[in-house]
């Protein structure tokens, strides 16, 4: 089966005005929302888990491109790089977000949650997945293909492929994304 990404308009993709994020994270963000729209239109997810998925999507980068020491971030602890998701979680949260599971998704997608909703593994199924990334295209093309028909195996051969990236190239493992493999699919 051929999986073809319908794309976003990166122009119309619609961010916060506080976003912090250069043309190419608008295109990454745009991307990872378009396959989050896709597979949900696939799946048939109803209209409220739907948009939960979209703006979990064009919301999970929105601070990728700020400065890591100028970020709040509740219970820190994260090396710099991973601190835009949490940041970005508590932002929208003062701003009147109050879908938990959305915040959830965005503040953890960079290392895992272990008891996320469907919302959570869909986002963290994306940001890998999407088709913006130059690394084993044709795989990662087949797995996105597989999202609608198998979402826990996929979900769990992804979980697989980041850890095993991780420890190849000497990253310590956080807590959540140790806990998120040992609570299997």
């Amino acid at each position: 089966m051929r999986f073809s990404i319908r794309m976003c308009d990166v122009d119309t993709i619609e961010l916060p005005a506080w976003a912090e994020v250069r043309e190419s994270r608008r295109a990454h963000i745009a991307r990872v929302t378009a396959l989050l729209d896709q597979w949900a239109e696939a799946m048939r997810l109803e209209p409220d888990e739907a948009r939960a998925w979209h703006d979990a999507g064009r919301w999970h980068d929105v601070l990728r491109d700020a400065d890591p020491e100028r970020l709040d971030v509740p219970g820190d602890g994260l090396p710099a790089g991973m601190r835009h998701g949490p940041a970005a979680a508590a932002r929208l949260r003062l701003e009147g977000e109050v879908r938990e599971p959305v915040l959830e998704a965005i503040a953890w997608h960079t290392v895992g949650y272990p008891r996320w909703e469907r919302v959570g593994r869909a986002l963290y199924m994306a940001d890998y997945l999407e088709p913006g990334r130059a690394f084993e295209r044709e795989e990662r093309a087949y797995l996105a293909a597989q999202v609608p028909n198998d979402f826990a195996g996929t979900f769990r051969e992804v979980v697989r492929r980041r850890l095993i990236w991780a420890l190849r190239d000497g990253h310590r493992l956080h807590p959540n994304t140790i806990a998120l493999w040992n609570a299997g699919p």
